[in-house]
């Protein structure tokens, strides 16, 4: 992440910066890098052509899902990371859910916010080890993820 803000010629944030950051903003970045890392696996894992990969990846990134991971995750998460989710959670939301319920839809984009904030921070370690957990939640057939 340094070497590429470093290419183009944009400072990466501080901690302090991060923390403060609203949550819908860390929501907006954790989306698509998880969405990116549930891609990956995908592909990685099941045969088939796009249209079949990208059902497969609907099914962890789709709100229900991620409710059920945040949820699932809530006991190993540090007290910081569950404050980001609830922040996340509590955020108005200007965009109907689509085909989820509203406090799915809400706990979804807690858990995004978390995902975002770990990227951000480059814990990179901390936020593999939580999407394993939820892929491992989500997919119980998995052996070695």
């Amino acid at each position: 992440m340094k070497q590429f803000l470093d290419k183009v010629n944009r400072r990466r944030l501080t901690d302090d910066e991060i923390k403060m950051m609203n949550a819908l903003k860390l929501a907006y970045i954790g989306d698509a890098v998880y969405e990116v890392y549930i891609r990956t696996y995908v592909m990685n894992n099941y045969r088939g052509n796009v249209n079949i990969l990208n059902k497969k990846a609907v099914g962890f990134v789709k709100a229900g899902a991620q409710a059920r991971i945040v949820e699932y995750l809530k006991p190993y998460l540090t007290d910081e990371e569950w404050a980001v989710v609830m922040r996340g959670r509590n955020q108005k939301v200007s965009t109907p859910a689509k085909n989820a319920k509203i406090k799915d839809y809400k706990l979804a984009t807690g858990f995004e916010a978390l995902i975002g904030l770990l990227y951000l921070k480059d814990d990179k370690d901390r936020l593999q080890e939580l999407i394993i957990h939820g892929i491992k939640h989500i997919d119980p057939e998995v052996e070695n993820v």
